[in-house]
């Protein structure tokens, strides 16, 4: 039996970002960790980016991720919204990368499909699937449940592709 692999999966947001740690030991998904970081929002711009970098770092020292999966933002109509988001979704690529992580990336529609089945499913529905899927995880906010969904979508591939090669 090889050795457990950890993923930290992250859903970006500059309000919100949730995170969540999933352990896979052969098709066997174990929970290990999740939450949200929230920067408060009375912060200067350049602070609130500074803490959830700073955070993300501190929960991969803290959960030891052997690699990485951040959800793909979605084109925004507000332009100015759209741009934070990306300094936010930077933050989620670049912490992993600076510990040494691979980082992969996922689109919401393939993340949906990987655990609920469709791509159109709403976040309740992903919220279901991930208290079945990780019982020992309890309830999740809906940012930490879409975080454990990008970890368990990045298993789905990394399994994917383990098998073609």
């Amino acid at each position: 039996m090889n050795a457990a692999i950890r993923i930290i999966g992250l859903d970006p947001g500059l309000r919100r970002t949730g995170w969540g740690v999933i352990a896979i030991e052969g098709a066997r998904l174990i929970h290990v960790a999740h939450g949200v970081i929230a920067p408060k929002d009375t912060l200067p711009f350049s602070e609130r980016l500074l803490i959830l970098f700073d955070q993300i770092a501190e929960v991969i020292a803290l959960h030891a991720p052997h690699e990485a999966a951040v959800e793909e933002t979605f084109m925004n109509t507000n332009a100015q919204s759209a741009l934070k988001l990306g300094h936010a979704r930077a933050c989620c690529l670049i912490a992993p990368a600076r510990a040494g992580l691979s980082v992969a990336e996922y689109a919401a529609t393939v993340v949906k499909k990987a655990v609920v089945g469709t791509g159109a499913a709403d976040k309740a529905q992903v919220g279901f699937m991930i208290r079945r899927l990780l019982p020992t995880a309890g309830d999740t906010t809906a940012d930490a449940a879409d975080a454990l969904a990008v970890a368990i979508a990045h298993a789905h591939a990394r399994r994917a592709r383990s098998y073609a090669a």
